[in-house]
């Protein structure tokens, strides 16, 4: 039988179980879990500043922007309108807020993108609690 799953995640079952948890989610739970991947890795990249670990606050901040673009290029344009757009607005300047903190080492300008993404998260675990109880 062939093995579905990439040898690269069979020797990590942690990363097979997120892979297949993504894999399966539904629309509205990916979007709660990037909101969580980059809450964890912009407040892994504010610590790592803090700490004078510039690599790693660069690694976990660029992964912030990824997050973020992914977000943003996830938007349908045409379906969501007037919310898209001003969401689109909201992720590119954010990710500029992450690109001026990693450039310029500045923990100050990542407080208002956490509480950006913590608000937005929090919307969207709603979100998937309503879709949830619609779909019972």
């Amino acid at each position: 039988m062939i093995n579905p799953i990439p040898d690269s995640l069979t020797n990590d079952p942690q990363k097979a179980y997120q892979q297949i948890s993504i894999n399966t989610a539904p629309p509205e739970k990916l979007v709660v879990m990037l909101y969580s991947a980059a809450l964890k890795n912009l407040q892994q990249g504010k610590k790592a500043i803090e700490d004078k670990q510039y690599d790693v606050a660069n690694q976990k901040l660029c992964r912030v922007q990824d997050i973020l673009a992914e977000l943003n290029n996830s938007l349908d344009m045409e379906k969501g309108g007037q919310i898209a757009s001003n969401l689109r607005a909201l992720y590119e300047f954010y990710e500029g807020e992450v690109v001026k903190a990693n450039l310029k080492k500045d923990t100050s300008y990542l407080q208002p993108v956490q509480e950006f993404l913590q608000s937005y998260r929090d919307m969207w675990i709603e979100v998937a609690r309503i879709v949830r109880m619609g779909a019972k």
